[in-house]
């Protein structure tokens, strides 16, 4: 089965946006010509899953920046609200965060990038995301859209490492535990 895979950024208190979308509080970090892991990442993944708000994020940033294809899962969007542009690169879906899944291990994808945060805790309710690499930037700003919201239970992760940078950017990255059958108790 395809697996997801999450790379994203959070203000220190854990904020991934302002609660109207805008992200000019990441775009302001200066860029200091640190390799914060993203090409590697990127190199390791066979396309993106991106939810609606943030494919029309992306869309305000001028150029497309990526050139793995990108699936976008919305109810509201059709496939004539792509750019024309895009048309190759980009598609919309409307099935659950599972059966898309399903759909991209049929199209031969191993790794899938799930970016966007209320997709992102989607895909986690489902336990679809393999492991998280969050990088905290250093800003407070006070209040916005959360990376991680209400769960029907928890969500054990296990740190494998975390790098500082001369930015004052934090990466960690952590797998996501997936209970052992075997040794679970039956309710």
């Amino acid at each position: 089965m395809t697996t997801g895979h999450v790379f994203i950024a959070a203000s220190l208190d854990g904020y991934i946006a302002r609660s109207d979308g805008d992200i000019d509080w990441l775009m302001k970090q200066p860029d200091v010509g640190e390799d914060h892991g993203y090409d590697a990442f990127m190199a390791t993944v066979d396309g993106l899953v991106m939810g609606r708000n943030t494919f029309e994020k992306v869309l305000t940033f001028g150029e497309w920046p990526y050139d793995k294809p990108v699936v976008v899962m919305s109810r509201a969007l059709g496939a004539d609200q792509i750019p024309g542009n895009l048309k190759n690169r980009v598609r919309i879906s409307a099935r659950s965060p599972a059966a898309l899944m399903a759909e991209l291990d049929a199209a031969g994808w191993s790794r899938a990038y799930v970016d966007g945060g209320a997709l992102i805790q989607s895909f986690l309710r489902e336990g679809l995301i393999a492991d998280i690499t969050l990088t905290h930037i250093p800003i407070l700003i006070g209040g916005g859209l959360p990376l991680f919201g209400e769960l029907e239970s928890d969500v054990d992760l296990e740190h494998i490492s975390t790098r500082s940078f001369d930015s004052g950017f934090v990466t960690s990255f952590y797998r996501v535990r997936r209970e052992d059958p075997a040794h679970s108790s039956a309710s």
